[in-house]
């Protein structure tokens, strides 16, 4: 699997895309993959101020509900509304439409310590 190169991922298999001072973070294919079809997803509220790190969203798939972490920390200023009703866009387009929250970030410093697409597909490749 190619990961998109505009981002940076966490250990944890989330993904942040930068533009300007707001991050948008969604799952990686890895994690849907590994998750199964979902089928909930809960996000966390706008305004709500969140630290890298920070489990802030759910996603249940037919396997099991697992957390979502916020790679960056920040204010939340939007949530994807769009999966409401179609869960399964996580699945099928993880790292476009299946995007799940956008951070307005306070400490950009924080990008340093994720992985690039590269790095990201090794790890995923060994993970699991």
């Amino acid at each position: 699997m190619a990961y998109p190169n505009d981002r940076k991922y966490s250990t944890d298999h989330e993904w942040v895309r930068v533009d300007g001072n707001v991050g948008t973070v969604g799952i990686s294919h890895h994690a849907q993959d590994a998750l199964g079809e979902i089928v909930h997803v809960e996000l966390p509220a706008v305004g709500k101020v969140v630290k890298k790190g920070d489990g802030v969203a759910e996603v249940e798939s037919v396997k099991a509900v697992s957390d979502v972490y916020t790679p960056v920390s920040g204010k939340v200023v939007a949530v994807n509304d769009g999966l409401d009703g179609n869960e399964g866009t996580v699945n099928s387009d993880p790292h476009e439409a299946g995007w799940l929250f956008k951070v307005e970030l306070s400490d950009a410093g924080e990008l340093a310590g994720l992985m690039d697409a590269g790095a990201y597909g090794d790890h995923a490749g060994n993970d699991f």
